[in-house]
């Protein structure tokens, strides 16, 4: 009975030998698993720790990618603004040519239609000095028929004189044909010389519209130069504006891509903030939880 008791005993403490080594074992196992989470655990933190310094060293570099974008964006600003002062003073300028432009264009029009005004006059002068010369060629051409009448009728006097002296009748009314015929030539030479003192006075009149019509010219000429030069400078401030608008479109689509690369890493540095705060959040309650 005492040794069948005891082998009772026996089984029972083998038994609870068993259980104690049972549970020994799952304490054991639990304890592995534990170690393991928190060696895990351990990794991830010193992942997330490099990580984060990565992060950091990023967000700093970042940082400072956007300080010197905000320098060239102000810098840009800056020369956008020179831009559009110069381009208005430039806009200015071309509405200063331009008018300056049509201020000549109306005084070289009113040149051309006063020159061709003189060159008018001048024909017109031209046309009666050639009638004058006409007239004062018909007047010489009758002076000369009167000198021959003239020297016909004193050869007839002469000769009825040698012939008829008793006709002194004859000889008084021939007397007093040639005094009228002198005074007829006198009254000739009169008009000759008034014509050709008209014609000497129109001869001046036509010289000095002459030399008014040349100083025209030259003036016209002068303003027609002074019209090109005018014209190049202006072309040349078109296109001048044109550069400096190309250069402000330039300036203005590259400030439009800095400002969206701007955006874009302000919205990555946000998030990299907020995963940041997440892992730090994380990091604490691990490290409450250890």
């Amino acid at each position: 009975n005492i040794i069948r008791r005891q082998r009772q005993e026996l089984k029972l403490l083998i038994a609870e030998l068993k259980d104690r080594d049972r549970e020994l074992n799952e304490m054991v196992a639990v304890h592995k698993r534990h170690i393991q989470a928190w060696e895990d655990d351990r990794q991830r933190i010193l992942t997330l720790a490099e990580r984060c310094s990565l992060l950091t060293s990023e967000l700093n570099e970042r940082n400072a990618v956007i300080k010197s974008l905000t320098k060239k964006l102000k810098l840009l600003e800056s020369q956008q603004n020179d831009s559009k002062i110069t381009l208005e003073n430039t806009q200015q300028k071309f509405k200063e040519l331009s008018q300056k432009v049509t201020d000549s264009s109306v005084h070289c029009q009113a040149l051309e239609e006063k020159n061709q005004s003189l060159h008018c006059s001048i024909l017109e002068l031209s046309a009666k000095t050639g009638q004058l010369q006409a007239r004062e060629q018909e007047l010489l051409t009758m002076l000369q028929l009167k000198d021959k009448a003239l020297i016909e009728t004193t050869d007839q006097i002469t000769e009825v004189t040698s012939k008829f002296k008793s006709l002194e009748g004859a000889l008084r009314a021939a007397k007093l044909e040639e005094f009228s015929r002198n005074r007829e030539q006198q009254d000739l030479k009169l008009t000759l010389n008034d014509v050709v003192f008209q014609v000497n006075k129109m001869k001046d009149v036509l010289s000095e519209k002459m030399k008014e019509s040349s100083k025209h010219q030259e003036e016209i000429s002068h303003l027609k130069l002074e019209n090109g030069c005018l014209r190049s400078e202006l072309l040349l401030a078109v296109e001048e504006a044109q550069r400096k608008d190309q250069l402000y479109q330039f300036a203005k689509s590259k400030q439009a891509r800095i400002e969206k690369e701007l955006s874009s890493l302000r919205q990555v540095c946000v998030k990299q903030q907020r995963d940041l705060h997440f892992l730090q959040v994380n990091l604490e309650s691990s490290q409450d939880s250890k």
